[in-house]
């Protein structure tokens, strides 16, 4: 019986649209801490062309950006007619207060909705643990 290394587990990546450096900055200390790879675009058209990738697990999405709103990619994201269909799970994270109607129309398109103020860092790693 020969000793073989346990498979590496490869980290979830996930990307971060917030153009707040200070909360972008406390997110990837925390999510890398946490065994994330994060990558963090602030402007809403890169944000959009990079989520289009595919290549992450978690979008972590901020509704008020410049160029292209969260809302906006949004539902570009979640267009039925995008084939394949995007794999990553989106979170919407805000500090906006919005009409219970408006936030039922973005929840239902989102994976989850998180108010910014309402969760630290280490929460959030917490509840990113366990999206699957």
């Amino acid at each position: 019986m020969t000793d073989q290394p346990a498979p590496a587990v490869q980290s979830r990546t996930v990307l971060c649209i917030e153009d707040e450096h200070f909360i972008s900055e406390l997110y990837t200390r925390a999510l890398t801490k946490g065994g994330y790879h994060v990558t963090v675009e602030g402007d809403g058209e890169k944000a959009l062309a990079e989520a289009q990738t595919d290549k992450y697990d978690i979008i972590l999405l901020d509704l008020m950006l410049p160029n292209l709103t969260g809302i906006e990619i949004l539902r570009t994201l979640r267009d039925t007619a995008r084939v394949p269909p995007l794999r990553a799970k989106i979170i919407i994270t805000t500090n906006l207060e919005q009409r219970e109607d408006v936030r039922a129309d973005i929840e239902s398109h989102a994976d989850g909705y998180l108010v910014k103020a309402e969760m630290t860092p280490h929460e959030l790693v917490n509840f990113l643990d366990t999206v699957k």
